[in-house]
């Protein structure tokens, strides 16, 4: 193990001759886009705990047809032909380096943090793919099913079960006073009628125990029983950046977590270290395509700066001022929030709920739809 770290550790020496190290933390929808876009401009590592980049919108979907995960779970050598992948955590960062779990010291002249939610999930696209198949299953036993959350991964899961499984009791328990929170008032009653439509049961303004389960019987907050075979937890997850708080960067967060960057998507006050995605400071909803948004900003300031380009080239990154979202209702509807329009069901779900964005989001990776 010692040698093989030590080869690559002055694998990264050699390179510092020959052009830019720009390393990359976390292969999710953001760092997979920037790893891909500078592969042929300077010499990239992508660091992340697993060998894949999952479409992430589309992954319910796999949970009621384990097959589409086919396309959604993509290794990352299929689109980074021409960089370093380090199958691993990281556990620090100096001004000048990164330390990874398993010990590797990887140099780098430009740093982009993109390592999002913490979301534990297999090493593996195989496991992955095998962890899928193990949900269906889960599913397709199961007579009745509680749902946990009402945010968009609870609608999107309540609704790919209704029309996939039309059979199936499904109960969802939301803490709030009205489903998908982040959006407007319009388009939460219109899911909600349509969840009911189907003959969802959804109970707001309360929480489960998960904790005590009897014989699967689980008991709400106000002291309702609910029998469930078995139950989704659709809850919001921690953001993956406590371990930035023992490194050099424990000064560039703000109290929840986040990094706070500029409006260069550079950590604030420092000129090499970007930071896109979910785990940034930026006033907006926490979404997909604008994680690809900051991905492209980094992508055009990083080939300026590495090219020597002068600063007045450099991209601003402009967060929305208002929400645009799309909530898929099964396979054939949708809800959406525009700017000034709130609509819901075939005309959004022909935009979204059929492919789910599969096939641009392959495109935009290099890869055949």
């Amino acid at each position: 193990m010692k040698s093989a770290i030590k080869k690559k550790q002055i694998i990264k020496m050699e390179k510092r001759e020959n052009g830019n190290r720009v390393v990359i933390l976390g292969g999710g929808v953001a760092g997979s886009l920037v790893a891909k876009s500078l592969q042929f401009d300077a010499h990239v590592t992508l660091i992340d705990p697993k060998e894949y980049f999952e479409i992430p919108w589309a992954n319910l979907r796999a949970m009621v047809e384990p097959t589409f995960a086919e396309r959604t779970l993509i290794n990352h050598r299929d689109y980074l032909t021409n960089g370093d992948i380090v199958t691993s955590s990281v556990v620090n960062v100096t001004e000048t380096e990164v330390l990874t779990a398993d010990g590797c010291q990887i140099a780098y002249d430009y740093l982009v943090i993109a390592t999002g939610h913490a979301d534990p999930v297999p090493k593996t696209r195989s496991e992955r793919l095998d962890q899928y198949k193990a949900e269906n299953q889960k599913i397709k036993s199961a007579n009745s099913i509680l749902i946990v959350g009402g945010g968009p991964t609870g609608v999107e899961l309540a609704g790919e079960i209704a029309v996939d499984f039309p059979e199936k009791k499904i109960t969802l328990v939301h803490k709030g006073s009205r489903l998908l929170e982040f959006i407007g008032a319009k388009a939460a009653d219109k899911t909600l009628n349509w969840l009911e439509s189907r003959n969802v049961e959804v109970k707001l303004e309360q929480s489960v125990d998960l904790n005590s389960v009897t014989d699967g019987y689980y008991q709400t907050s106000h002291g309702e029983t609910i029998d469930a075979d078995c139950h989704f937890l659709c809850i919001g997850k921690p953001l993956a950046s406590g371990w930035l708080r023992e490194t050099v960067l424990k000064n560039d967060m703000d109290s929840q977590g986040r990094i706070k960057v500029d409006e260069l998507l550079r950590v604030k006050g420092r000129s090499n270290i970007f930071a896109i995605g979910d785990i940034t400071d930026i006033p907006e909803i926490k979404q997909g395509f604008l994680a690809q948004k900051h991905a492209e900003v980094v992508v055009k300031n990083l080939k300026v700066i590495m090219e020597g380009g002068r600063e007045c080239r450099l991209v601003t990154y402009k967060p929305l001022s208002s929400v645009l979202a799309i909530v898929s209702l099964g396979r054939k509807d949708a809800v959406a929030q525009f700017p000034f329009l709130t609509i819901s069901g075939r005309i959004p779900g022909f935009i979204k709920s059929g492919d789910l964005f599969v096939g641009k989001t392959r495109k935009q990776m290099g890869l055949t739809s």
